[in-house]
């Protein structure tokens, strides 16, 4: 026996149709809309680091003299960095299958100890492979230790050029930033990756 009212199931089918179709629709603009919002921070950063071509001069000239990596290691830089149990972490060249890659990171365990962010002494520098074997600087990058970092640092995003850093590994934990002042880089000065950059 049928207890619906005439005319009840004959706007069910349509009406849930309706449904799936602005189901479909709502996934189908997700990509699209998070895509949107990368270009407009992409626009942004690529804004700012118009604004701060006096500053990044300034960087510019503050690690000129790390272009050869023997001068990054007699000043304290070393390929990776010594967590608090020991272990040597990012002692490779980073990539990402899809980004590009960042290269090799050398870093200073003096900055890194403080804790503090200064713009004319980043903490790394980032190298690529020279076509003649040796390393290249394409890129310097500040990072300070996080809260889940061995041994911890500090909980809350520093800045650095008046931009927040964020967290791009949290297993690793660091807050980082990077600018692009030796290689450039179609992603953007502050990108986490360069699509320029491989890795052997």
């Amino acid at each position: 026996m049928n207890t619906n009212p005439p005319g009840r199931s004959r706007w069910k089918l349509p009406f849930g149709l309706g449904l799936v179709v602005l189901a479909v629709a709502a996934v189908a603009l997700i990509p699209s809309v998070a895509s949107a919002e990368e270009e407009a921070a992409a626009h942004d950063h690529a804004a700012h680091a118009a604004g701060l071509q006096d500053e990044l001069a300034q960087v510019r000239r503050a690690t000129a003299r790390f272009h050869r990596v023997e001068g990054a290691v007699a000043a304290g830089y070393e390929l990776g960095w010594v967590n608090g149990s020991g272990v040597r972490i990012i002692a490779g060249c980073v990539s990402n299958p899809t980004a590009g890659a960042m290269g090799y990171h050398y870093f200073n365990e003096d900055l890194m100890a403080d804790n503090a962010v200064d713009p004319l002494e980043p903490e790394v520098l980032v190298y690529e492979s020279a076509p003649d074997g040796g390393l290249k600087l394409v890129a310097v990058e500040w990072v300070a230790r996080g809260p889940n970092t061995n041994p911890p640092g500090v909980p809350t995003a520093p800045s650095v050029l008046g931009m927040p850093m964020h967290i791009l590994v949290p297993a690793v934990g660091f807050w980082i930033k990077h600018a692009w002042i030796w290689k450039n880089n179609p992603a953007g000065m502050f990108a986490d990756w360069n699509p320029e950059v491989t890795c052997p």
